[in-house]
């Protein structure tokens, strides 16, 4: 927000230098972008008034110039210039003046130009007269009729041979404030004034709006107003004005805007600028003749009716945008743009000037989707207090008369359906103090609210605050809070270290997820992170059937592209990127893990209900050492180290994904935790990997459940262990698991471990059956165990393994 500090004095007194009074603003939670000063690079440039104008003798495209310049006698200047006249008045620069530049065809530097007398085609020149942008102003902001040519100064109050910037009255700079998003209500003159006169004890002077002549005709004889989105149009207020002139500002009024980065156009399009800027609240003004059937009507468009808007494009419209009609269609886009049928003309004779609120996420939505942003949308997205619309309609009034650029019709058209009221609400004095750390009074308190424009009543400890309705930022106590903060002074405000009893630790999920990591990394795993975003395509790579849940994807409404336009359901297509990366990259042998989230839509994203969003983990390997086991092994160790017991691994042969017969599920207690095993060599050939590759994803949510990783302390045994080894021949589709299990069921409570050390398949074992032997340790912990007891428990189970799996005990 661009503050010109002569036109903000207007409002509150500035009494001091302005470097103080921005640092006061600074401390008072104000902050600032820049200072810029509009005298900076600017010396020996004077008010000049054009005496008489003769034809260059020795070029067509040249005039020569006698200037008065304040001195005894004129100036002669040189001048490729066609915009003056006689008797105009421009800024001339001097024999050895300095201007900011750029001069005509040359570049702007950062010095500047110094102009000096010279010879221009065999006459003498003894200066320049300078347009807007040789003095340094934006072109952005020059008024529209010198942007071509030299600057001609209306204003009759400039004298010859006045310095320029002491005539412009430009003396002091423009600050340009960063108003944060919470308070739109400093997006304007009044707003940043009400903060001064808060911060530094002045007082606020409001404008004037009341007109001192109107015409005896209503407003409401040549318009109507019907709102029939209320939800979108807090509130529509207009007035109507004749006698229409339409002309260029007085210098003052473009002295303001041009200050505050905006173009001086018009008289009545100054008006509407000024007072936006002033109050904050944008303002339109249409041609009244355009508005067809003498009504306006609030209402969203028609899907797919087409509009042209002031800029000159034609616009498609849908019907979420709010817009402005007539009775036979649209003439503005709510809180946007003006139709371009409906503009001032030169000819336009009567007008109606629109002050309206209009819902700050409806106008953002539509801005959005016409891809058009303007001043207006980017002040009514923010919030803008319905209760200004008509007191920026009077002030509109009130500056076409003052400016003599036509007649005020009587009263007004105001349509405000719901009226907003300023919010009351209760804070404890006490409360604020200790939130800061201070010891303000209570009535220290209270006056720092009257200074805001607050109502205020105190009881004790209680303070009962009313905002102004401009303040939409005021909801809760902790609102009140950071007023007195920053009235008080934040650079009063003591620095204690933070006291509290909590002491910092981390959650029970990030434990578990910290033990899962730490110990795939010293099994010699790497950690991946990849994105999340993903292509549908990926599901085909790793052969995932039609109809899987691993297909309801979570879908992305902008993605950048179809290789990220879906939420990935499992991880192991990243993982085989990353793997077939390094694997392109000669990598002999790779060992990686993710451990991240996934999104499974399970066909209720579209009902209001929000995706499924779990972890999972995924671990995989490929190497001259790697096989099946390798990897079941690290997967087994991690579980062990998260305290999750009674893993089993049962065969899978339907999961296309995985090499068929080289594949299990994962379960612990009685639930299934994942997949493992090798990987069909046609997923494989997919990420053009010419070696086998393993792999296994868990469902890590599910590991978080059933973790324990609290250490129990195990004294050391005190009996001696005793040891049975025996090998069994078994047909081939017995699964070790399930004789594993059988011997823990059958072995009974002395046995401690038993482990599988060999798989043997060959003579003399015939074919269809394999042999499978392990080594079982028995301890009791409180006696020592005698050979026969072990043997007659051994004997036992080889008889029970015998009747269920037809096992023949075969000679070691």
């Amino acid at each position: 927000m661009l503050v010109p500090v002569k036109w903000l004095s207007e409002y509150t007194d500035i009494d001091m230098p302005v470097d103080q009074w921005v640092d006061g603003m600074v401390l008072s939670g104000t902050n600032l972008e820049t200072v810029e000063y509009f005298d900076k690079g600017i010396s020996g440039v004077v008010v000049g008034k054009i005496l008489k104008i003769d034809r260059h003798p020795n070029a067509d495209k040249l005039v020569v110039c006698s200037v008065d310049v304040g001195k005894d006698a004129p100036v002669q200047i040189v001048t490729g210039a066609s915009n003056m006249k006689e008797g105009d008045k421009v800024a001339v620069a001097l024999d050895g003046s300095h201007v900011p530049g750029p001069l005509h065809g040359k570049p702007k530097t950062e010095e500047g130009e110094t102009i000096t007398a010279g010879a221009l085609r065999g006459v003498e020149s003894y200066g320049m007269m300078c347009g807007c942008q040789e003095l340094g102003f934006a072109d952005k902001i020059v008024p529209v009729r010198d942007r071509d040519g030299l600057w001609i100064l209306d204003d009759e109050s400039f004298v010859p041979g006045t310095p320029i910037i002491e005539a412009l009255g430009m003396e002091l700079p423009a600050v340009d404030f960063e108003i944060t998003p919470n308070r739109p209500d400093c997006l304007s003159m009044l707003g940043i004034a009400r903060e001064s006169a808060a911060t530094f004890g002045k007082s606020l002077r409001y404008p004037e709006t009341e007109c001192r002549k109107v015409a005896p005709e209503k407003s409401g004889d040549y318009i109507k107003v019907e709102i029939r989105r209320p939800d979108l149009c807090k509130r529509y207020c207009c007035r109507v004005i004749k006698d229409i002139k339409i002309a260029q500002s007085p210098w003052w009024m473009q002295r303001c805007l041009m200050q505050a980065g905006m173009r001086p156009i018009n008289n009545i399009v100054d008006i509407t600028n000024f007072v936006m800027l002033e109050y904050g609240q944008p303002m339109h003004a249409f041609d009244i003749r355009t508005v067809r059937g003498g009504k306006i009507i609030v209402d969203t468009a028609k899907d797919g009716d087409k509009f042209t808007t002031l800029d000159g494009q034609e616009r498609e419209l849908s019907d979420s945008i709010l817009m402005i009609n007539d009775e036979e269609g649209p003439i503005a886009i709510a809180g946007i743009m003006g139709g371009l049928d409906s503009e001032i003309e030169g000819d336009t004779n009567m007008v109606l000037v629109e002050s309206a609120n209009f819902l700050g996420d409806s106008v953002r939505a539509s801005s959005k989707k016409l891809g058009l942003r303007t001043e207006a949308s980017g002040r009514f997205e923010k919030g803008i207090d319905p209760n200004l619309a008509k007191d920026a309609c009077d002030r509109f009034c009130y500056l076409v008369e003052l400016l003599g650029a036509g007649t005020v019709l009587s009263g007004d058209v105001d349509v405000y359906p719901n009226v907003e009221k300023a919010q009351t609400l209760k804070v404890r004095a006490s409360r604020i103090n200790h939130v800061l750390g201070v010891d303000i009074p209570a009535e220290q308190m209270a006056e720092y609210f009257r200074g805001l424009e607050m109502q205020v009543s105190l009881d004790g400890d209680i303070i009962t605050v009313t905002p102004p309705t401009v303040r939409q930022d005021l909801l809760i106590e902790e609102d009140y809070v950071e007023e007195v903060a920053r009235m008080y002074g934040y650079d009063k405000l003591p620095v204690t270290i933070p006291r509290t009893p909590d002491v910092a630790g981390i959650s029970r999920k990030q434990s578990v997820r910290n033990a899962a990591k730490d110990a795939l990394l010293g099994l010699g795993f790497s950690e991946f992170q990849t994105y999340s975003f993903v292509s549908p395509k990926t599901m085909d790579k790793v052969r995932v059937p039609e109809g899987s849940f691993r297909r309801q994807f979570v879908k992305l409404i902008n993605p950048l592209g179809e290789e990220t336009s879906v939420m990935r359901t499992m991880i192991l297509p990243n993982m085989l990127d990353v793997l077939a990366t390094n694997y392109s990259r000669k990598a002999e042998a790779v060992r990686g893990f993710e451990l991240g989230n996934t999104f499974i839509n399970n066909g209720k994203g579209d009902g209001g209900i929000l995706p499924e969003e779990k972890d999972a983990l995924c671990a995989a390997c490929y190497g001259p050492q790697e096989s099946f086991f390798t990897l079941k092994g690290a997967v087994c160790e991690m579980l062990a180290i998260l305290g999750i017991k009674d893993v089993e691994f049962s065969s899978v042969t339907d999961n296309a994904t995985f090499h068929p017969g080289r594949c299990a599920d994962i379960s612990a207690g009685g639930k299934v935790i994942g997949t493992i095993g090798e990987l069909n060599p046609a997923v494989t050939e997919n990420y053009d990997i010419q070696t086998r590759v393993y792999a296994c994803e868990l469902d890590f949510a599910s590991l978080e459940e059933m973790a324990d990783t609290t250490h129990r302390y195990t004294p050391l045994p005190k009996y001696p262990a005793m040891t049975r080894d025996f090998a069994m021949v078994v047909a081939e589709d017995v699964q070790v698991g399930r004789l594993m299990k059988a011997i823990r069921s059958h072995a009974g409570e002395l046995l401690e471990d038993v482990k599988l050390f060999d798989v043997y398949r060959g003579a003399p074992i015939l074919p269809g059956s394999k042999s499978v032997a392990f080594s079982l340790t028995y301890r009791s912990s409180e006696r020592t165990l005698k050979d026969a007891e072990v043997s007659e428990i051994n004997e036992k189970l080889l008889i029970a393994l015998k009747d269920e799996f037809n096992a023949i005990l075969r000679e070691m």
